[in-house]
């Protein structure tokens, strides 16, 4: 198929290269790349679906089942939550929890700060220092009191320094197709997760729409690259980001890998067309 093969041990590299090469040029990259709609789509992912396919051996759920599936498939923020994102170095996940769990605490004491919310911590996790600072000067454009409820640790996806069942939540997108081994990060993500912890995964996935599938190989491929060498002077980083994209499993292959996990209750949501995927389920 033309890809670059990559060895394990330069997988690593090459996407801490990426990502260094990018930081700073990465918000408007990926508005360009997606028409904006990687903003909708982290608001979908906090604030939850409303149609989703449940993986296993039905695809068809009869209503009262449906509407349970629905509700545990929101990420569902709530004031005093320990919430993890992985590979979210700009804090654009981050950021749209605490202002979830501000609404719901604002709603709920009519806007006093409460005990539970002072309780709230979400921890930012990335591999990538670059990413980290870009997240923590818009945290501090954005007059978030990192002390109060935002942490950022520099670490690996697939060997996490936080404890066991220490997390209410743990999200990571437009991350796991990059890491090395995906099956370490998914056991890593059920580790820290709390029983009753969801796991939600946004990623890039595969559209199986004929047409709509040959013109958004041609965007790939021919677009994307070139509009990365325009804004951020690097065809190369984009060219391995689309590839990494084909070579991430189909979305049921992926559903079998969370629930091979431990993970219950996996379904994903495919996103226009499957461009993206909102992936979760619970460990119980």
């Amino acid at each position: 198929s033309g890809f670059k093969q990559v060895r394990e041990d330069e997988k690593s590299k090459l996407v801490g290269n990426v990502f260094s090469s990018v930081a700073s040029s990465y918000d408007v990259m990926n508005d360009l790349m997606s028409a904006g709609l990687h903003r909708l789509w982290k608001d979908r992912l906090v604030s939850g679906a409303q149609s989703i396919t449940p993986y296993g051996d039905s695809l068809f759920l009869p209503d009262s089942s449906d509407f349970f599936s629905r509700l545990i498939s929101k990420l569902n923020p709530f004031p005093g939550m320990k919430h993890l994102d992985v590979a979210g170095g700009t804090g654009d996940v981050a950021f749209r929890v605490v202002e979830r769990i501000k609404s719901v605490s604002h709603r709920a004491t009519q806007g006093t700060l409460t005990d539970m919310e002072e309780d709230t911590h979400i921890y930012v996790c990335d591999i990538n220092p670059n990413m980290l600072e870009v997240g923590k000067k818009r945290a501090a454009e954005k007059g978030y009191n990192e002390e109060q409820c935002l942490s950022w640790v520099q670490g690996d996806a697939e060997a996490l320094s936080f404890e066991d069942g220490s997390m209410d939540g743990y999200t990571i997108a437009f991350g796991i197709r990059n890491v090395t081994h995906i099956e370490k990060a998914l056991s890593e993500a059920y580790r820290v997760l709390k029983k009753g912890g969801r796991f939600l995964c946004l990623e890039l996935s595969h559209v199986d729409v004929p047409v709509f599938k040959d013109i958004y190989d041609i965007y790939s491929f021919s677009v994307i690259p070139a509009v990365g060498e325009l804004v951020a002077g690097d065809r190369q980083s984009y060219q391995y980001l689309v590839e990494s994209i084909r070579r991430f499993p189909k979305q049921e292959k992926f559903a079998q890998m969370i629930q091979e996990a431990g993970f219950e209750a996996v379904e994903y949501e495919n996103l226009v067309g499957g461009v993206v995927a909102i992936h979760s389920g619970v460990k119980l």
